[in-house]
């Protein structure tokens, strides 16, 4: 029953019509009862009058306004918002498959933990989404380009496997040409579909040393911002991560400053897991934010249904009250 705006609201003008119908139903009752004071002998009208039924007796007039209000409501186009599934969009899957993955400060490890929510995200996406894959270590490999078939995606995440180097800015320019070359071949007259890229990674780019070198993560993000493709990133891992590398341990700490300096950038959101269920939950929220849009819908059957459900009511009580409506 709830609303955020009319289509039509000139329609609220009957309320006045309503109103001075309630008007006349007050000023009908008081002339009745004046002409009715008329009479010299009240104790003879008093026997032969019908009982009074009191106030129960307004209770069918009272429901027949309550229906007509309704009813111009249902006529003023009520709409509310409301989250449809988008029918078509572009989603890149940009993951990290550097050594620091190897790390099991999230077990079984963080490339383990990120292929299994990777795939539950392939899963929940609509169907209108087409996903596609890009993985990066010192190179980006598109290893699926932005398709419908789940299961394509998803078999492809399964053979991910671990390389030197994170290349991260490689990674971002590598889904923006997927997502680019996709939206040439279907976009037709309604123009390209409307694109984001999820990236997922542990930690700073290696290669090259400064993000905001040419093929660096910022300046790629800047790019990614001018062609509006916003970047949801995902900073996986915890600050104790570490991997053994000729048998000495390594520090891989997850660097959280960086992927949210990428998301700012490009104008996505910026999302912290540090474990496979925050994985999980962060996978679970863009699904629901890349899958669905909120859109202005139309709200008036509910109204309209509950104003004929008030008129029957109305009708009913003054049939079984034996009134006729006035």
């Amino acid at each position: 029953m709830g609303f955020s705006g009319f289509t039509a609201p000139g329609w609220f003008l009957l309320l006045l019509v309503v109103a001075a119908l309630a008007v006349g139903y007050v000023w009908s009752l008081r002339r009745r009862r004046r002409d009715t004071l008329r009479f010299s002998n009240l104790e003879l009208l008093d026997r032969v009058a019908p009982r009074s039924q009191g106030w129960s007796k307004h209770v069918p007039v009272a429901l027949l306004g309550v229906s007509l209000v309704l009813l111009t409501v249902a006529l003023a186009g009520p709409t509310a918002e409301q989250r449809v599934p988008r029918n078509r969009a572009t989603v890149m899957l940009t993951m990290d498959v550097s050594l620091s993955m190897m790390a099991e400060d999230v077990r079984p490890s963080r490339l383990a933990a990120a292929k299994q929510a990777a795939k539950e995200f392939a899963d929940k996406l609509t169907s209108g989404i087409n996903l596609g894959l890009v993985s990066f270590a010192g190179t980006a490999t598109v290893m699926v380009p932005p398709t419908r078939d789940r299961t394509k995606v998803k078999q492809a995440i399964d053979s991910l496997r671990l390389s030197e180097a994170t290349a991260t800015g490689d990674g971002i320019k590598a889904s923006m040409m997927a997502i680019q070359s996709f939206g040439r071949m279907v976009g037709g007259a309604q123009g390209a579909p409307p694109a984001r890229i999820v990236l997922m990674a542990d930690g700073g780019q290696t290669i090259p040393r400064s993000p905001t070198a040419p093929r660096g993560a910022y300046t790629q993000a800047r790019a990614a911002k001018q062609a509006h493709v916003p970047i949801s990133t995902i900073s996986f891992g915890t600050r104790y991560g570490t991997i053994r590398i000729q048998g000495e341990r390594q520090p891989v700490e997850v660097d959280d400053e960086a992927m949210r300096r990428i998301a700012e950038l490009s104008g996505g959101e910026f999302h912290k897991a540090a474990s496979a269920e925050q994985l999980r939950r962060v996978y679970d929220t863009l699904g629901k934010q890349i899958g669905y849009e909120v859109k202005r819908t139309d709200a008036s059957k509910s109204w309209l249904a509950l104003g004929t459900l008030v008129a029957i009511v109305a009708v009913g009580m003054s049939l079984f009250l034996r009134q006729r409506l006035p």
